[in-house]
């Protein structure tokens, strides 16, 4: 079983203004309610609380290019 609480770290490359964030947090807080999330845009990091395949996906169809890291 997986911990819903784990942190996920993507790396976001394409990710490179405030609109970007801004797409981003959206699609997530509309697709995982109450999910922590945290972007770093100068890192062009987004970390994720929960299911990690679904934040992926999420990001995806936001229509950026997320990787995790470490992955």
């Amino acid at each position: 079983m997986t911990d819903s609480r784990a942190e996920t770290v993507f790396d976001v490359p394409d990710m490179s203004c405030q609109h970007c964030v801004a797409t981003i947090s959206k699609a997530l807080a509309a697709e995982m309610p109450g999910v922590p999330v945290a972007i770093d845009l100068a890192k062009h990091e987004v970390r994720v609380s929960g299911d990690a395949a679904r934040a992926e996906h999420v990001i995806r169809d936001a229509g950026y290019e997320p990787s995790r890291r470490g992955a």
